[in-house]
């Protein structure tokens, strides 16, 4: 660990992804919350929008949002209206410097914004916009980031954390977010039993840590190396105080950074991805790389959003066809084959840009969240659960043609006229105990009979109004 090289930074971007899910039937109320807490819903013709997030000077023009996905995919993340499907995005500016403390380190941040992006089928993401200009080394910036992810702390070494202000101490980032930054999204998120204290708890998602999106300025004169880029990809910061790389093979680091590395602008500029982070690195001059910061905060967050996105819906759907219990009938089946469906249609696509950058940027963030196979899993799963619900099916409608053949065979036999001479009229039910054997046979069949109507008129027409429910709420979802 002593010959680990160190990289000087003079500034670091961050961004944070903080998912959680929600009920989708309180989406209205979600967002009208959100307007009275003083969140701007975000929308490309409104031009005031293109400052005030990002950090001081900052601008991210909104032309080049639009022209670098293609027409479908920007209907998604940018609508005009909150009564358009897509991505809906609640901007506010905060502004306010912190101070984080960990067993006598620490870091001075500022957070500059936060967004609470409301997705379709009730995943939301707040991103948390943050901004450090303290010149620090890379296992200190590291170091801070990795235990910041950290939503609720479980390990021994990840407690102890203060984060503080001028007026609040906080003991998690959880804290932080939904207790001072967020407030109003907290009665909104769906909470996991198993999962005690992360409130925006998903049950199939991997960990409570954030997704972290990256841009390091480091000094002009250092040497951007493959061990630093690996460092920042595995959020290698420091252990009992001195800097530390999870790997001692110089060739296993080698391909791992060439598998995840995007560097058409090396060897000044070098974008990593991984499932933990997306980094960008460069040690350009402030009027050089101000362009490659504006597409950090712009296209490039977009696009990582999208895919973040995916990637926790696809786990989504794995969860809930796993959480199916062979007493739900077909229906509920059909119901998540539909949400599927849908997902795939409307929101899933392959290309979302036309310029090669974004194509190679969008390949990588498919290889690396492994969406392929995660969407071919999903599917499989769901088309062999739908196959077996229809066996299921297919033994139910054989039970009832076997109960109707003996129906109509009984019938048969006494000349399709089930009527006893006592039922006509007033019906003396005083009379019953009396009857003949196939006078007993006639009763039991026809009341049976008329029972087995009514039990098969009730059960069409509640399936058919749970059907209409269904489909009414699946709209809302979509």
């Amino acid at each position: 660990m002593n010959n680990i090289k160190e990289l000087e930074i003079n500034k670091s971007y961050v961004t944070y992804m903080f998912p959680f899910s929600f009920h989708e039937k309180q989406r209205q109320k979600l967002m009208e919350t959100l307007e009275r807490h003083h969140f701007r819903f975000f929308e490309l013709n409104n031009k005031e929008l293109q400052t005030g997030y990002y950090g001081e000077g900052v601008k991210i023009r909104h032309e080049r949002l639009s022209q670098f996905f293609l027409p479908y995919i920007e209907d998604k993340l940018f609508p005009k209206t909150t009564k358009n499907r897509g991505f809906l995005r609640y901007s506010k500016e905060i502004n306010e410097k912190f101070v984080w403390k960990l067993r006598g380190q620490k870091s001075n941040f500022a957070i500059n914004s936060v967004d609470i992006t409301l997705c379709p089928f009730g995943i939301g993401v707040i991103t948390i916009r943050t901004l450090g200009e303290d010149q620090e080394t890379l296992s200190d910036f590291l170091h801070f980031l990795s235990h910041f992810r950290v939503l609720e702390p479980k390990l021994e070494e990840e407690k102890g954390v203060k984060i503080s202000n001028d007026s609040y101490v906080f003991e998690t980032t959880n804290q932080l977010v939904l207790d001072y930054l967020c407030p109003s999204v907290k009665p909104f998120i769906i909470r996991n039993e198993h999962l005690e204290g992360y409130y925006g708890s998903l049950p199939f998602f991997e960990d409570a840590r954030m997704m972290s999106s990256i841009f390091l300025v480091v000094k002009k004169d250092e040497e951007i190396l493959q061990e630093h880029l690996y460092r920042v990809a595995q959020v290698d910061g420091r252990v009992e105080g001195e800097p530390y790389i999870s790997s001692t093979n110089s060739d296993y680091i080698e391909r791992f950074v060439k598998e995840r590395l995007y560097d058409r602008y090396a060897p000044n500029t070098y974008t990593i991805t991984s499932e933990n982070v997306q980094a960008t690195v460069t040690n350009n001059e402030e009027q050089t790389y101000r362009k490659d910061m504006e597409e950090f905060m712009g296209t490039m967050y977009y696009n990582l959003l999208l895919h973040y996105y995916y990637k926790i819906m696809l786990l989504k759907l794995s969860f809930e066809h796993s959480e199916v219990s062979w007493s739900k009938d077909k229906d509920y089946v059909k119901e998540l084959i539909e949400l599927i469906s849908k997902f795939y249609s409307r929101y899933y696509f392959g290309q979302v840009s036309a310029r090669q950058e974004g194509k190679e940027l969008t390949h990588l963030l498919r290889e690396t969240f492994n969406l392929n196979h995660l969407f071919i899993e999903v599917k499989k799963t769901l088309d062999d659960l739908y196959r077996a619900q229809e066996n299921q099916t297919n033994n139910r409608h054989n039970m009832l043609l076997f109960m109707l053949t003996i129906y109509t065979t009984i019938s048969g036999i006494y000349g399709m006229n089930l009527v006893i001479e006592d039922w006509k009229g007033f019906t003396d039910w005083s009379k019953v105990p009396g009857y003949s054997f196939f006078e007993w046979i006639s009763l039991v069949t026809a009341l049976s009979g008329i029972g087995l109507a009514i039990a098969l008129l009730v059960s069409t027409g509640g399936k058919g109004m749970l059907n209409k429910y269904r489909k009414w709420k699946r709209d809302r979802l979509g």
